[in-house]
């Protein structure tokens, strides 16, 4: 059992760190077959750098295409919240101007 209740589930070879995040790519792979999602991507890396310096890495559980909209779509699968969470999210919405999706 992980610190926050976590259990890690298989799917298609995958092994996801909740089962929230499971179920959500389940999910998104059934929108992927219809169509409408492409370029299903999992535990994208976006690096935060500052002044040349690597801080850390925000590690996104996934990222695809919204077919419909056009736009890159980037979402994680939380439960709990830490504080290190929330201020990765923060400098990786600054540095990247994306918004990251919490499903």
């Amino acid at each position: 059992m992980s610190k926050y209740n976590a259990i890690k589930t298989e799917i298609d070879g995958y092994i996801f760190a909740s089962r929230r995040e499971a179920a959500r790519y389940s999910e998104l792979k059934i929108l992927e077959k219809a169509g409408e999602i492409s370029d299903l991507e999992l535990q994208p890396q976006y690096p935060c750098t500052v002044n040349g310096k690597l801080i850390c890495k925000y590690i996104a559980d996934f990222r695809y295409t919204s077919v419909k909209r056009g736009n890159v779509v980037i979402e994680d699968a939380k439960g709990f919240k830490t504080p290190v969470y929330r201020l990765k999210k923060k400098m990786v919405e600054a540095i990247y101007n994306i918004i990251i999706i919490e499903v």
